[in-house]
């Protein structure tokens, strides 16, 4: 194959026409046309060479008025390639299951008779998307980046993973605040594997998960006899992480009793056993982590503020996935990646409804929330892709923000123009004047956009 075949991009067109087969295979320039007049040829060249794009005639052989042919044919493609983008061609009588097909999981669906100009325009849109889900996926499972674990592409978290690289290198005590399921501990254990302590031990305690008569004993250690039931010397989370990092998780929940004797901690970097006497000098990177407000709390007093600004020498803010624009789709692929394969099947893909319900939805459960829903759609996933349905997000998540600009440009002019009209209580004269258009251009708009005026 020359340099100039190598660069085209591949497009199966499935139609059992000789005529349209003849006219189509020549049309599509950029392209590297196969052309297949059955299912059983449509499938094998499917299963040599992976098409990004494929258009299916849905009235194929032995009788064209009946589309379960196609129908079986795009569940095939689908289940051979979940990722590649199914164009349905139809009659202009069959737009019915035109949809249907959509809703199987097709990309689009265009009806006869075909303008190869307009077709051409939807391939390539199916090609763009393609390329684009195919970089996500790429992005998602790259091993490049130095913070291990942290899948990110927001400004927001960028910006968390730029102050952590330049913090790692030091031993400087750091407090990662965000609410619950942002990933503290991934980000925490970022911190130590940068670190020159990496090769030590990362030593991770929830404060919150302990009674607070036993998390004094679990931090410290204690010696034999201290307490009933103390028949030997144990060491605690703190001397375990000698020369490594200790990780102290919801430190808001820890009882004032105890706060004091971790400043003093912190502040000569000593410990004393539970009855114990000895001073036992600790050599330890801290880093605490909590999702409460921990100045507020400082108020109420519930938290010592002493403490406060010796664990907050460095305080890290840790956006929630729905402010982190762009990131739920990232890692949606990620954990896709990690737990697609199942005993039963394996899912390589998302429909488009799907993605548009993840980007969509609030997440109040941050990244912990969309890993367990991810690993729930994928059980119940079939024919290989997650669907919307099977996210189980709500049924208002599967329309979603439109990625095409003009339906963007459009979705927000209309919700301009209703706000300004309730705000004015309907009148038509003083909302043109609010958005800076002039009457007529104001009427031809509501007629455009068939907006009910507020009365």
């Amino acid at each position: 194959m020359n340099k100039q075949a190598a660069e085209l991009k591949p497009l199966l067109i499935i139609e059992d026409d000789p005529g349209l087969q003849s006219q189509l295979k020549w049309c599509f320039e950029g392209y590297q046309v196969e052309v297949a007049g059955d299912r059983e040829s449509a499938i094998a060249l499917l299963r040599r060479s992976i098409a990004p794009v494929v258009t299916l005639d849905l009235g194929l052989p032995p009788d064209p008025a009946n589309v379960s042919e196609g129908m079986a044919t795009l569940q095939d493609i689908l289940s051979i390639a979940p990722q590649t983008k199914v164009i349905v061609v139809t009659g202009n009588d069959d737009r019915e299951n035109a949809l249907l097909a959509v809703g199987y999981g097709a990309y689009d669906f265009y009806q006869k008779p075909i303008d190869p100009d307009v077709l051409k325009v939807i391939i390539d849109r199916a090609y763009n998307l393609y390329q684009l889900e195919e970089e996500n996926k790429a992005l998602a499972s790259q091993k490049a980046s130095p913070l291990d674990g942290v899948i990110a592409g927001s400004p927001e978290m960028l910006e968390v993973c730029r102050v952590i690289e330049k913090i790692s290198p030091t031993d400087i005590t750091t407090l990662l605040l965000g609410e619950s399921g942002t990933g503290k501990e991934v980000l925490a254990r970022a911190i130590h594997m940068l670190s020159e302590r990496m090769e030590q031990p990362f030593v991770a305690i929830n404060c919150a998960s302990i009674p607070d008569t036993l998390l004094e004993s679990e931090l410290f250690g204690y010696e034999r006899g201290a307490f009933t039931g103390a028949n030997k010397r144990t060491l605690g989370k703190i001397e375990t992480a000698d020369q490594g990092t200790l990780f102290l998780d919801e430190i808001g929940d820890m009882p004032l009793s105890l706060q004091a004797k971790l400043l003093r901690f912190l502040q000569e970097r000593v410990i004393e056993r539970v009855g114990g006497r000895d001073e036992i000098p600790v050599d330890v990177r801290v880093i605490c982590a909590t999702n409460q407000d921990i100045e507020t709390m400082i108020g109420k007093g519930e938290f010592r503020e002493d403490l406060y600004y010796r664990i907050s020498e460095v305080t890290i803010r840790i956006p929630p996935l729905r402010a982190r624009i762009g990131d739920a789709v990232l890692l949606a692929w990620a954990f896709l990646d990690k737990y697609g394969t199942t005993k039963t099947q394996k899912v390589t893909g998302f429909t488009k409804s799907a993605l548009q319900a993840i980007e969509q939805y609030a997440w109040p459960g941050n990244v912990r929330e969309l890993e367990n829903k991810i690993k729930r759609a994928v059980i119940m996933a079939e024919n290989g892709m997650v669907t919307a349905y099977y996210l189980q997000l709500g049924a208002h998540m599967d329309e979603g923000m439109p990625l095409n600009l003009r339906e963007v440009r459009e979705q927000a002019e209309a919700e301009a123009i209703l706000r300004a009209l309730n705000y004015v209580k309907g009148n038509v004269s003083k909302a043109a004047e609010l958005l800076g258009v002039s009457r007529p251009s104001l009427y031809h708009l509501i007629s455009k956009y068939d907006i009910k005026q507020p009365k």
